[in-house]
């Protein structure tokens, strides 16, 4: 029973996942913007969103935020992974393709592949203030997929390998999960927000090369079949856990 709820696949895939939404937020195309975007799900902005009584309202809106992404990013590995359901048979074909296509995303995150860093993304600008947080999470999740394009890609093509919407699913929220929770770290210490932002943008060269290094590993993982290995091993861990217990 233990392998129909977590599969060995699953357990290595969801820190990826994660890491991949960290990676994500860390990107030079969405730190810059991260202030914009706290002041606007807030509807505040300047010294209205550093003071105590303040702090609810821009986590409440960050929380709206990040459920709007989660909701675009969520319907597209369904989407995916419905698409894959109907190649389920040449799977493992298909994994080795889409790690050839990681691999690319990889060296485009390190800058190795220009026209793929290219900025593609819709201008949509929603009503400030709570109710439009979402409606700008939604946008931020369409608009941007092109420049997370990356670490999106390899947590839809983990999703793929999975073969199971259900599964698929968890990933994203695994993705969502990373990519939020920074904005939320930085809407709870809103007073220490700039510190981590120039932080983050003076040691961007070296969070890219870490991200790239990241999806290059795992496209080769995929392309090599190596990444069967990792997860056999790893069920084989949860089945005699499971049997133990």
């Amino acid at each position: 029973m233990s392998g129909t709820v977590l599969t060995g696949s699953l357990l290595a895939a969801i820190p990826i996942a994660i890491l991949a939404g960290l990676v994500s937020f860390a990107s030079p195309c969405v730190v810059p913007l991260v202030p914009g975007y706290l002041g606007y799900v807030s509807g505040m902005a300047g010294a209205d969103m550093t003071a105590k009584r303040s702090r609810p309202r821009l986590v409440f809106g960050v929380l709206l935020f990040i459920a709007g992404f989660s909701t675009v990013f969520i319907l597209l590995t369904i989407g995916i992974t419905a698409l894959g359901s109907q190649f389920h048979d040449q799977i493992e074909v298909i994994s080795r393709i889409l790690g050839v296509v990681v691999i690319l995303m990889g060296l485009a995150f390190m800058g190795a592949v220009p026209f793929l860093q290219a900025e593609r993304r819709m201008h949509v600008s929603p009503r400030a203030g709570l109710a439009g947080a979402p409606l700008l999470g939604v946008a931020f999740g369409l608009g941007w997929a092109p420049c997370i394009g990356p670490t999106l890609s390899a947590v839809l093509a983990l999703s793929l390998t999975e073969g199971s919407q259900g599964r698929g699913v968890v990933l994203a929220i695994a993705y969502c999960v990373g990519l939020g929770l920074p904005f939320l770290a930085l809407a709870f210490w809103i007073e220490r927000s700039s510190t981590v932002l120039a932080w983050l943008r003076k040691h961007r060269l070296g969070l890219m090369r870490f991200g790239g290094a990241m999806l290059i590993v795992l496209g080769v993982l995929l392309v090599t079949g190596l990444w069967g290995e990792v997860t056999n091993l790893l069920q084989s861990w949860i089945d005699g856990f499971g049997t133990a217990v």
